[in-house]
């Protein structure tokens, strides 16, 4: 089975080319402004133009947003033609967004245990993460994993990414526990905040196909 892989918070077209050689599937910009990664509408025009549409077999656009005004992502739709919102909000509040935007829309969520797991198929997809914990200045997994096995016999809902703390190292084992049918890395290929590594984008990508030899641990 294939894994599909996403790659969030990209900021340079160079980082934006190398998702799109390397089949890459999602492509993640972020509009939260509390984010390093943060990027501005003009700048996210700039990146959608360097690497094919998904009708031309390029990634798919997603954008994430944390509790986000519907005038805030109609500016950004204004520049860029986002195919996936990611939104940090809560079940009614997106599915507004969905109704009123039209595009696709994935919720994140923190879990900390199994009763965390969505159950509503009303949405297009979840993003799977670590909890918030005090003191977080910004929603994300913020490259801290949780219990994969949480997820392991999860009947869910609609499509899921597992996202929070992967790195190239560690993503085929989380792949084998999870049982997720996708990824979402920022940080973990990353030589610093927004500035993504070539090298590590392979490496994570290659990665994900494997399965962990986890006998013996």
């Amino acid at each position: 089975m294939t894994i599909d892989v996403k790659i969030c918070g990209l900021t340079r077209a160079e980082d934006m080319k190398a998702c799109a050689t390397l089949g890459v599937r999602w492509v993640g910009l972020v509009f939260h402004p509390a984010s390093p990664r943060c990027v501005h509408p003009e700048q996210a025009a700039q990146l959608h133009a360097a690497i094919p549409a998904p009708a031309q077999n390029g990634p798919f656009r997603v954008g994430l947003f944390v509790k986000p005004t519907y005038d805030q992502i109609a500016e950004v739709l204004k520049h860029v033609p986002l195919d996936i919102l990611q939104l940090y909000t809560d079940e009614a509040t997106a599915l507004s967004l969905k109704a009123r935007t039209g595009r696709s829309v994935w919720l994140a969520r923190g879990i900390a245990q199994q009763d965390d797991l969505p159950v509503s198929a009303s949405l297009d997809g979840y993003v799977i993460e670590a909890p918030a914990q005090k003191g977080d200045t910004r929603p994300g997994g913020l490259g801290r994993t949780f219990d994969w096995k949480l997820t392991s016999r999860w009947q869910a809902p609609a499509p899921w990414l597992l996202a929070g703390g992967l790195t190239p190292d560690n993503v085929s084992k989380a792949i084998q526990v999870s049982n997720a049918p996708a990824v979402d890395v920022s940080s973990g290929v990353e030589e610093a905040p927004g500035i993504k590594s070539a090298l590590l984008i392979e490496k994570f990508v290659k990665n994900s196909q494997k399965r962990a030899c986890t006998s013996g641990e």
